[in-house]
């Protein structure tokens, strides 16, 4: 294995997540009192992370600022979750945070080797359209979900981190250009536009393209680092074509919008408060009522609005424990992909991985919150480990694996013995 640049303390960062939740418990404990349910919560939260810390101390060390920065959000929003509205610890949304830590570990030790990552991309393909196919037939009439009774998944959660390993790419990859009719192409850039116009017809007959731009900018950014690799000069004229090519498909979009979109561009929400405009008008004023520190953990009403602990968690959030600690929230999300940055990817399609990882939380954390501001139409999209729900704790856990595998990588090809760059 091939050195890699010291990361930061491990112990110091563990520290700082048990000074984050020690704080955290603190005005827990001033908002409800020393209780069994609180003392619960607590020896729960800071048991993980001592045993998490453990467990990683014997395993892969070159990646602990990501591992790290997991159990930290894990813990908060286990802790938000148990809080909204009263006391009650969030056992099954703490139960999927673990298992999103272990799915972490696991999409590393597949990913962390690029060689054998990209040669696995045929099971890439054939598990993204086995998926496209369960979304179709499987979860309803124009559902998004599949209800088992004990529990509900939702198969298009899933999509993202594979996709997300189909736009990764390699310089070998785009080397390897193929030729009809004087027309030169990459099959590996025909298979990502494919798979992209998939998806949005898959979400257009789904009725729900909430997530639509989410897999757009997983895409663009993807082809992006395809002209950066190859370090590829773009004339003026391509430049200006590609640009009105965004805009021609950006008006077409607006245009043959379904009706429900078209209504949500449109609307007033401050003219309809008791109807479309519902959610987002309470969403804004539990904002202003939180204030910058908050009412108090468990004292907001924001839970009494329907998908106030996913779509519109933010303001919830907002509402009980301030729009500081808020938007500290956001920040340390964000930090998750850019954690990469204190040790740079050194491999092409790794750097594809980390991009692609940003680009998911990024988009999903702007359409969350921008759409409970009213700054957009309101697009239902969860904010990654906060919001609850499993099948997008799971599939974010995924996606931390890349940035973890991005991380430390292996680099050599076992198969051919080879290094690469």
């Amino acid at each position: 294995m091939t050195k890699t640049a010291k990361p930061l303390s491990h112990p110091f960062l563990l520290l700082l997540v048990l000074l984050a939740h020690t704080a955290m418990m603190v005005l827990v404990v001033l908002s409800f009192g020393l209780n069994e349910e609180v003392i619960k919560m607590a020896c729960v939260i800071l048991t993980f992370d001592f045993i998490g810390s453990i467990i990683l101390q014997f395993v892969q060390r070159e990646a602990c600022t990501v591992d790290t920065v997991l159990l930290l959000v894990i813990g908060m929003s286990t802790i938000y979750q148990s809080c909204f509205g009263g006391l009650e610890f969030a056992v099954k949304h703490f139960a999927f945070g673990i298992a999103a830590f272990i799915m972490c570990q696991l999409s590393y030790v597949v990913t962390r080797n690029p060689y054998r990552a990209e040669r696995l991309k045929p099971l890439w393909y054939g598990i993204f359209f086995i998926l496209i196919f369960v979304i179709r037939f499987l979860t309803g009439s124009r559902g998004m979900w599949i209800d088992l009774g004990f529990i509900t998944i939702q198969p298009s959660e899933f999509v993202k981190p594979i996709f997300v390993l189909i736009c990764a790419s390699s310089i070998h990859t785009q080397l390897n250009k193929h030729e009809i009719a004087g027309i030169h192409f990459v099959p590996d850039n025909l298979m990502v536009i494919f798979c992209t116009a998939v998806i949005a017809a898959l979400q257009w007959w789904c009725r729900d393209l909430g997530s639509l731009p989410t897999f757009v900018a997983v895409a663009g950014f993807g082809f992006l680092l395809r002209f950066c690799y190859l370090r590829e000069k773009m004339s003026v004229r391509l430049i200006v074509f590609l640009g009105l090519c965004a805009v021609a498909a950006g008006v077409f979009a607006w245009k043959l919008a379904p009706a429900y979109v078209q209504e949500r561009l449109h609307s007033n929400i401050w003219a309809d408060m008791s109807g479309t405009g519902y959610q987002q008008v309470k969403a804004l004023t539990a904002i202003a009522e939180g204030g910058w520190f908050g009412k108090g953990a468990g004292n907001g009403t924001l839970i009494h609005v329907a998908a106030s602990r996913t779509d519109i968690v933010f303001s919830t959030i907002c509402e009980e424990w301030g729009l500081f600690t808020g938007m500290m929230t956001v920040i340390l999300i964000l930090f998750l992909p850019a954690a990469v940055l204190t040790v740079p990817p050194r491999s092409y399609y790794h750097s594809g991985l980390a991009v692609g990882v940003a680009a998911v939380f990024m988009v999903q954390m702007t359409l969350n919150i921008f759409g409970s501001c009213n700054l957009i139409p309101f697009t239902g999209v969860t904010i990654p480990f906060i919001s609850q729900g499993g099948s997008s704790m799971l599939a974010s856990g995924i996606l931390a694996g890349f940035l973890k595998a991005a991380q430390a990588p292996v680099l050599t090809d076992r198969r051919s013995g080879k290094e690469g760059k």
